[in-house]
């Protein structure tokens, strides 16, 4: 039911057959189709029954060729709706066809093997533009969450609201790329767990003062939230989501008028373009919200 999740898997026989392969991020290779197949039954099970997922807007979707997939984080480490999304992904399109996804650096570093073989294997790779450069020139689709662990993390009274955090290198990676810009949103995942706030910059101060970081990685973000498992979660510790129902959006794509160096190298042009993607997806989200809390409302 579940793939090999064996942390060191050894690479087909080559020039040198006893090299153990070690999951970095940096390999287009690792994606596996029989381990995203595997992992279906999983993702199925928390779709229909656990979060009770609705979602829309998948004729938005091009049929082919490659797009960056501009996601919101939410929902902390556990980031269900993303998960949820590449359930979507795989029962419209199959596992055969290529999407990757952007992961952190930092999270390439956890001391658990595990979760970088996993993550690996159903395509994600180190958030870097020579990666999603690769997948987006053999065809694929890359799925970007430009806000980070500061979105994924942000406080609970902001759930509602797109934050990117100032990160503008998706917008600079689309259009030196020449593809357009699938914007997803979604509505339920952030209240899987409530952030009361940010305290990175006591945790910092704490640091400075001889305070080691967790396993020697600045955690950029450091929450308090109420969730599972701990009840009280004091910094950005993995987190199991509450069963929220949860809405998904595909929005129509964004293709902008200029492509190629020059406009990946023009500011100003860079800056429009982020502005009209950040307006585009929150008012998107705005009326999502808006059509649940119509949905949740009890009929007169």
């Amino acid at each position: 039911m579940f793939p090999d999740l064996n942390p060191f898997l050894y690479r087909p026989a080559g020039d040198r057959p006893d090299t153990i392969h070690r999951f970095d991020g940096w390999s287009l290779e690792d994606r596996d189709p029989q381990a995203i197949q595997a992992w279906m039954p999983l993702w199925g099970w928390l779709y229909e029954h656990y979060f009770r997922v609705q979602t829309d807007g998948w004729q938005h979707l091009p049929q082919q060729g490659p797009m960056l997939i501009v996601g919101s984080h939410n929902g902390g480490l556990a980031a269900p709706d993303m998960f949820m999304l590449l359930y979507d992904w795989v029962r419209r399109f199959g596992p055969e066809r290529s999407a990757y996804g952007l992961m952190h650096p930092s999270v390439w570093k956890a001391p658990v093997p595990l979760v970088a073989q996993a993550a690996a294997q159903i395509g994600a790779v180190v958030a870097h533009p020579q990666m999603a450069i690769a997948a987006l020139r053999r065809n694929a689709a890359v799925l970007v969450y430009p806000g980070g662990a500061e979105d994924v993390f942000r406080p609970h009274n902001q759930r509602h609201q797109i934050q990117f955090a100032g990160r503008r290198g998706f917008i600079k990676l689309a259009l030196r790329e020449g593809v357009p810009i699938v914007p997803v949103i979604s509505e339920g995942a952030h209240d899987t767990f409530f952030v009361l706030g940010d305290f990175y910059e006591q945790a910092r101060q704490l640091h400075e003062w001889g305070m080691p970081w967790l396993f020697g990685i600045d955690p950029i973000v450091f929450p308090l939230y109420l969730g599972l498992p701990w009840g009280l979660g004091i910094g950005p510790l993995p987190n199991i989501p509450l069963p929220v129902q949860i809405h998904t959006r595909v929005c129509t794509p964004i293709v902008f008028e200029r492509s190629g160096r020059a406009a990946a190298s023009d500011r100003d042009y860079v800056e429009v373009c982020y502005q009209q993607v950040c307006t585009q997806m929150q008012t998107e989200l705005d009326r999502l919200v808006a059509e649940v809390a119509v949905q949740r409302s009890p009929t007169v």
